[in-house]
Formats: structure tokens, sequence, C-alpha cells
């Protein structure tokens, strides 16, 4: 049995779950600039460029986050709330613009 403090432990998984955030954020930043590029343009990678710079701000508030002192008790729900409401936002986002282009090739047909 390990004698490590649960809490490190716990601490440690969640620093860790916030870097893989962080890591799938930038790799569909990427992957859905990849895939718009046809649709939209250069303005694509625009759009890449927010979500790479939305990344680097999660993984820079959650390392600060980690890195606070322990003992205070943190309580993570503003970064949780921030990083949701912006995953909603960008997925209304792309169901509008799947719904316009979808309506637009209707009508052509």
């Amino acid at each position: 049995m390990s004698d490590a403090d649960p809490r490190s432990l716990a601490r440690e998984r969640t620093r860790l779950s916030w870097r893989r955030t962080a890591l799938g954020l930038a790799g569909g930043a990427v992957a859905g600039a990849r895939l718009l590029q046809e649709v939209v343009g250069p303005a694509a990678w625009l759009l890449a460029l927010a979500g790479l710079t939305a990344a680097l701000l999660v993984a820079r508030f959650a390392r600060r986050r980690h890195e606070a002192d322990p003992s205070v008790a943190q309580a993570g729900g503003r970064l949780v709330t921030t990083v949701a409401v912006g995953t909603l936002l960008v997925g209304v986002a792309a169901l509008v613009v799947l719904l316009a282009l979808a309506t637009d090739r209707v009508s052509v047909l």
C-alpha cells in the first residue's frame, strides 16, 4: 500500500485532467479549422487561433490553480463554468453554421 496522501493524488489527477482538457481543446480547434477551411476559407484559421488561445488560457489558469497553496480551499467553479459555457457557445455556433449550410443546400436542390 502506498503512503501517499490521497488529497495530493486527487490534486494530481485534477491537474492531469485539466491538461487533457487543454490539449483536447487545442486539437479540436486545429481539426475544426481544417474541416471548416473549405466552407469559410481562411477565417477558419482565425477561429483555430481563438481556440488555441482558449486552450492556452485553460492550461494557464489550471496550472495557477494547481500551484496555489493546497491548504487553502479552492473553489474550482469559475474555471469549470467558464470552460463549460465556452464549449457550449462554440457548439451552438457550429450548429447554427451547419443548419445554415443545410438550408442553403436544400434551397439549391
